[in-house]
Protein backbone atom coordinates (compact mmCIF):
# COMPACT_ATOMS: atom_id res chain seq x y z
CA UNK A 1 0.00 0.00 0.00
CA UNK A 2 1.41 3.36 -1.05
CA UNK A 3 -0.42 6.33 0.66
CA UNK A 4 0.25 8.74 3.65
CA UNK A 5 -1.90 9.53 6.89
CA UNK A 6 -1.68 11.71 9.73
CA UNK A 7 -3.89 9.39 11.68
CA UNK A 8 -2.70 6.34 13.67
CA UNK A 9 -2.52 2.60 12.79
CA UNK A 10 -3.48 0.34 14.47
CA UNK A 11 -2.42 -3.18 14.75
CA UNK A 12 -4.42 -6.48 13.43
CA UNK A 13 -3.53 -9.90 13.27
CA UNK A 14 -6.23 -11.22 10.26
CA UNK A 15 -4.99 -9.35 7.57
CA UNK A 16 -2.30 -9.52 4.98
CA UNK A 17 -1.95 -5.38 5.78
CA UNK A 18 -0.99 -5.80 9.13
CA UNK A 19 -2.58 -2.16 10.22
CA UNK A 20 -5.73 -0.64 9.66
CA UNK A 21 -6.17 3.10 9.52
CA UNK A 22 -9.40 3.72 10.95
CA UNK A 23 -10.88 6.75 9.94
CA UNK A 24 -12.90 7.41 13.50
CA UNK A 25 -11.39 6.75 16.72
CA UNK A 26 -14.29 4.96 18.11
CA UNK A 27 -16.35 3.32 15.65
CA UNK A 28 -13.97 1.66 13.35
CA UNK A 29 -11.57 1.16 15.50
CA UNK A 30 -13.92 -0.67 17.41
CA UNK A 31 -15.47 -2.62 14.48
CA UNK A 32 -11.77 -3.52 13.31
CA UNK A 33 -11.64 -5.36 16.28
CA UNK A 34 -14.65 -7.35 16.49
CA UNK A 35 -14.09 -8.23 13.10
CA UNK A 36 -9.88 -8.99 13.95
CA UNK A 37 -10.95 -11.29 16.85
CA UNK A 38 -13.93 -13.10 15.27
CA UNK A 39 -13.49 -16.90 14.37
CA UNK A 40 -15.32 -16.88 11.72
CA UNK A 41 -13.36 -14.11 10.04
CA UNK A 42 -10.81 -15.53 7.63
CA UNK A 43 -9.16 -12.66 6.49
CA UNK A 44 -10.19 -8.59 6.41
CA UNK A 45 -8.54 -4.86 4.86
CA UNK A 46 -9.98 -1.90 5.90
CA UNK A 47 -10.54 -0.18 2.11
CA UNK A 48 -7.86 2.87 2.35
CA UNK A 49 -5.77 3.18 0.12
CA UNK A 50 -6.87 0.00 -2.04
CA UNK A 51 -8.66 1.65 -4.38
CA UNK A 52 -11.96 -0.22 -3.83
CA UNK A 53 -14.44 1.85 -4.83
CA UNK A 54 -18.20 1.34 -6.08
CA UNK A 55 -19.71 3.81 -8.45
CA UNK A 56 -23.07 5.31 -7.52
CA UNK A 57 -25.14 8.40 -9.60
CA UNK A 58 -26.39 11.22 -7.29
CA UNK A 59 -27.92 15.05 -8.29
CA UNK A 60 -27.15 13.84 -11.72
CA UNK A 61 -23.15 13.14 -10.94
CA UNK A 62 -20.78 9.90 -11.14
CA UNK A 63 -19.24 9.85 -7.16
CA UNK A 64 -17.56 6.45 -5.80
CA UNK A 65 -18.40 4.88 -2.48
CA UNK A 66 -15.63 3.57 -0.55
CA UNK A 67 -16.74 1.10 2.17
CA UNK A 68 -14.86 0.67 5.20
CA UNK A 69 -14.09 -3.09 5.30
CA UNK A 70 -13.84 -5.60 3.24
CA UNK A 71 -14.10 -9.48 4.80
CA UNK A 72 -13.65 -12.47 3.93
CA UNK A 73 -15.25 -15.22 6.51
CA UNK A 74 -14.18 -19.02 6.30
CA UNK A 75 -15.57 -21.57 4.46
CA UNK A 76 -15.23 -24.42 1.94
CA UNK A 77 -16.49 -21.51 -0.89
CA UNK A 78 -15.79 -18.12 1.16
CA UNK A 79 -17.73 -15.70 1.22
CA UNK A 80 -16.53 -12.15 1.06
CA UNK A 81 -18.92 -8.84 3.04
CA UNK A 82 -18.45 -5.56 1.98
CA UNK A 83 -19.27 -4.26 5.45
CA UNK A 84 -20.10 -0.55 6.15
CA UNK A 85 -20.10 1.03 9.94
CA UNK A 86 -22.59 4.10 9.20
CA UNK A 87 -23.56 6.90 11.84
CA UNK A 88 -26.17 8.93 9.87
CA UNK A 89 -25.33 9.86 5.86
CA UNK A 90 -27.92 11.49 4.04
CA UNK A 91 -26.66 9.52 0.74
CA UNK A 92 -26.70 6.01 2.65
CA UNK A 93 -29.56 4.99 1.09
CA UNK A 94 -27.83 5.87 -2.76
CA UNK A 95 -24.98 3.95 -1.59
CA UNK A 96 -26.70 0.89 -0.43
CA UNK A 97 -29.10 0.97 -3.40
CA UNK A 98 -25.29 1.21 -5.33
CA UNK A 99 -23.46 -1.92 -3.20
CA UNK A 100 -26.55 -4.18 -3.44
CA UNK A 101 -26.59 -3.71 -7.45
CA UNK A 102 -22.29 -4.16 -7.50
CA UNK A 103 -22.95 -7.09 -5.16
CA UNK A 104 -25.47 -8.96 -7.75
CA UNK A 105 -23.37 -8.45 -10.41
CA UNK A 106 -20.36 -9.90 -9.31
CA UNK A 107 -22.43 -12.47 -7.96
CA UNK A 108 -23.83 -13.05 -11.12
CA UNK A 109 -20.56 -13.06 -13.11
CA UNK A 110 -19.75 -15.87 -10.67
CA UNK A 111 -16.00 -15.66 -11.35
CA UNK A 112 -14.79 -13.80 -8.04
CA UNK A 113 -16.48 -15.83 -5.43
CA UNK A 114 -19.49 -14.92 -3.36
CA UNK A 115 -20.37 -11.55 -2.24
CA UNK A 116 -22.62 -9.38 0.10
CA UNK A 117 -23.05 -6.33 1.66
CA UNK A 118 -24.27 -4.96 4.88
CA UNK A 119 -24.36 -2.06 7.28
CA UNK A 120 -23.94 -2.15 10.90
CA UNK A 121 -25.43 1.13 12.93
CA UNK A 122 -23.48 0.53 16.04
CA UNK A 123 -19.51 -1.27 15.88
CA UNK A 124 -21.06 -3.68 18.73
CA UNK A 125 -23.60 -5.07 15.78
CA UNK A 126 -20.64 -6.46 14.03
CA UNK A 127 -20.36 -9.62 15.95
CA UNK A 128 -23.93 -10.72 15.45
CA UNK A 129 -23.90 -9.64 12.13
CA UNK A 130 -20.78 -11.78 10.99
CA UNK A 131 -21.71 -14.51 12.76
CA UNK A 132 -24.76 -14.79 10.67
CA UNK A 133 -22.99 -14.31 7.43
CA UNK A 134 -20.68 -16.81 8.20
CA UNK A 135 -23.71 -19.07 8.81
CA UNK A 136 -25.03 -17.84 5.20
CA UNK A 137 -21.52 -18.90 4.09
CA UNK A 138 -21.48 -22.57 6.02
CA UNK A 139 -25.16 -23.21 4.32
CA UNK A 140 -23.69 -22.94 0.74
CA UNK A 141 -20.92 -25.69 1.63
Amino acid sequence: MDFWTSREPREVIHSHVNYVVPDTMKWEQSAAYFIDTHPAVDAFVKNTGLGFAIPYLHNGQMHDYMPDFIVRLKADRPIHLILETKGFDPLEEKKRAAAERWVAAVNAEGSYGTWCYAVVKKPTEVPALLAIAAGVADSRK
